[in-house]
């Protein structure tokens, strides 16, 4: 009942939800890959115990972010429905985990037997587009730090913990179009202002929030 998308259900109405739907509970070992990147949504899957590491990056591996989500987060829930259903990243059990899915079809049901399940939904979509906005109109201002911010932020969950950027310095001055005097002075300003630490082949943030927030300033 910890679940995000089971908040403000009572314990009657869960039971009766868990005695019509299949919920499967799934145990993984350290290291053990969960999902593969690319890999069909078709169960809405959610960490009930332990943490995982998350792991998506570009075509040729030049890019690469990851970060730990630990119970009960749930895993890439806006790939469960839209124009592209595959996982953007690969999972795997960072120590011992477990994991509880439910099968798509199963999910729409429990969506329409209770508006609080949809309510529920939509609310955990709705923060994540309307980060994306904020996101964009923060890339207007010109400011290095808050393109750098974005891309993160982007490309990690809102409960994203130990966040790292893995690419060469050079890789990321073509990515921001900026010269390398450019990026490492944004670089050193958010290391002082304890955002993030980098060295020349990543960028390391332990408060995924504080960088989010300086998108609104």
């Amino acid at each position: 009942m910890g679940v995000p998308l089971f908040h403000g259900v009572t314990y009657q109405k869960m039971s009766e939800i868990i005695g019509k739907h299949r919920f499967h509970f799934l145990k993984y070992d350290d290291g053990q890959q969960i999902i593969g990147a690319g890999e069909q949504c078709t169960h809405m899957k959610t960490i009930v115990s332990g943490k995982v590491r998350v792991s998506v990056s570009n075509s040729d591996n030049r890019v690469r972010v990851s970060q730990t989500l630990e119970a009960p987060d749930i895993i890439a829930p806006d790939f469960f429905f839209g124009k592209t259903t595959r996982y953007p990243a690969s999972v795997c059990a960072l120590g011992p985990c477990g994991i509880m899915q439910i099968d798509k079809n199963d999910y729409l049901d429990i969506i329409n037997s209770d508006s609080v399940f949809l309510f529920n939904f939509l609310n955990l979509l709705s923060v994540n587009a309307q980060l994306s906005l904020e996101g964009v109109l923060a890339l207007t201002s010109g400011d290095l730090r808050k393109r750098i911010a974005y891309w993160i932020v982007a490309l990690t969950q809102r409960n994203g913990r130990d966040i790292v950027m893995e690419c060469r310095q050079k890789d990321l001055y073509g990515v921001f179009g900026v010269p390398r005097q450019s990026l490492v002075a944004a670089l050193s300003e958010m290391k002082a202002e304890g955002l993030l630490d980098y060295s020349t082949s990543r960028i390391s943030v332990t408060e995924r929030r504080r960088l989010a927030d300086l998108l609104t300033e």
